[in-house]
């Protein structure tokens, strides 16, 4: 591979992929695909060994047991954990941002132990189920416009004192604690509830999960009037009154 080849995981495709969340991976594929890098795609089945050498790693949501079954078989295999203490970068999804917390409630209604990559705990509401289209304003340190997308989770999420907010919700429910909260992240760890796919509404997310990998202030600018058109359809659906 050559020195600007990328290396994009997607983990567990057979068990978290729900809501199009493997749109994220072909975002990020495309998105650098576009600014001219040699991009490896490797789709890690859940039988299968994560590869440590990867440079982002990307999770999506999933049903209550296919997510028991992921993190089981993420804290056996253990090398996601050796990938980001390489310095690799994760984004994950509803599910797969519940597993990289300290624990959350599983099918069985039992607290199901994560990994621990990001200083959060979920548990399961009481109340209304949260769904909808979300619009929220990331965090100002990340220097990315609004966030839009799409929730559909039971889970509540706790940040402890390690984990920044990814958002701040104005419409919506986001990590549904009522602290208008949405996400967390810490230099190279991000979670989210949003589906979408939420790359594909929120490109510039994308394009900072490349910076991060790259080690670069700045990418070539692209074409982004599809994403645009797609977010301003999004975003205008979701301030209609209900």
């Amino acid at each position: 591979m050559s020195d600007n080849s990328l290396r994009v995981v997607w983990v567990y495709p057979d068990l978290l992929s729900t809501y199009g969340d493997q749109g994220n991976v072909l975002v990020v594929e495309r998105r650098a695909r576009q600014r001219g890098l040699d991009v490896a795609r490797l789709d890690v089945r859940s039988d299968q060994p994560i590869p440590t050498s990867g440079d982002i790693y990307l999770i999506g949501g999933g049903e209550d047991r296919p997510q028991r079954l992921a993190a089981e078989r993420l804290r056996r295999d253990g090398h996601l954990y050796q990938a980001v203490q390489n310095g690799a970068i994760v984004f994950s999804v509803c599910a797969g941002y519940q597993i990289l917390g300290h624990e959350f409630i599983n099918d069985l209604g039992q607290r199901e132990p994560g990994l621990g990559l990001l200083d959060v705990t979920s548990t399961r509401g009481e109340g209304e189920r949260c769904v909808g289209d979300v619009f929220a304003d990331i965090d100002p340190r990340l220097g990315l416009p609004p966030l839009t997308g799409f929730e559909n989770h039971q889970g509540v999420t706790h940040l402890g004192p390690t984990a920044r907010p990814f958002a701040q919700v104005k419409i919506g429910k986001g990590n549904g604690t009522g602290d208008g909260t949405e996400g967390a992240y810490n230099d190279t760890v991000f979670g989210t509830y949003m589906h979408g796919p939420v790359l594909a509404r929120n490109p510039q997310i994308a394009d900072l999960l490349l910076k991060l990998a790259l080690d670069v202030n700045a990418l070539p600018p692209t074409d982004d009037r599809w994403y645009e058109a797609l977010r301003g359809e999004r975003i205008a659906a979701a301030q209609q009154p209900a």
